[in-house]
């Protein structure tokens, strides 16, 4: 048994003050920094790109986790690893060939994730497991923070833990969306090794207090 790791999402922060964001995150006790970049197309709202990464990036030691909910991930790989991504993610919908994308993500310097948002079947991913060395559940439908968890997404958890236990495979799994202080306990009870908290955290009166809560479960 181990805590669940914390990721805090600057999604959900003061965008015009990102510096003491990641500060937050820093001093909290989170685990790592959850970007998420959003281009306008693949869902519907705009975020930051590299340029913000790569000015954070000396501010924190913490792991930058960064997600990409966009359409052609693969031009973003190189621009984001230079940046100081530690993992790049992006989503299984937005790509045709994901195993040579996971394989230039690692090729870049950065580990691979893959993400699948709350209609997409685990089928959709399933032979791509073995290249990655994590899987984003998304658990509310992304573009947008302060979303309600939907409960049926956590089912895949459990399958995804499931089966990593079965075929001795070794990727982290992550949940995004709706995590906060009720729902922790059924997202550490799926399975999950790492929650990505936006609204939970940003908007909690005492984030290391909210941190200190999500590593206090046990998966």
């Amino acid at each position: 048994m181990s805590s669940l790791l914390v990721a805090p999402s600057l999604l959900a922060a003061d965008f015009s003050d990102m510096g003491s964001a990641l500060a937050l995150a820093t001093a909290s006790g989170a685990d790592w920094v959850h970007l998420d970049i959003m281009d306008g197309r693949f869902v519907p709202n705009l975020t930051f790109g590299p340029k913000m990464a790569a000015d954070l990036r000396s501010r924190s030691a913490l792991p930058f986790d960064v997600h990409l909910m966009t359409l052609e991930p693969e031009t973003l790989v190189r621009p984001f690893a230079e940046a100081g991504a530690d993992w790049i993610t992006f989503h299984v919908e937005a790509t045709v060939h994901a195993q040579r994308l996971a394989a230039s993500i690692r090729e870049a310097g950065a580990r691979p994730g893959v993400s699948l948002v709350p209609s997409s079947p685990l089928a959709s991913i399933e032979e791509l497991l073995p290249e990655v060395d994590l899987v984003l559940v998304m658990s509310v439908n992304p573009g947008f923070g302060g979303q309600v968890l939907l409960p049926s997404c956590l089912d895949k958890v459990r399958r995804l833990a499931k089966i990593r236990a079965e075929r001795g495979l070794a990727f982290l799994i992550s949940v995004d969306g709706g995590v906060n202080a009720a729902t922790l306990p059924a997202v550490a009870d799926s399975g999950a090794d790492i929650v990505v908290m936006g609204s939970a955290f940003y908007g909690s009166p005492s984030p290391t207090e909210a941190v200190a809560l999500a590593k206090g479960l046990r998966r």
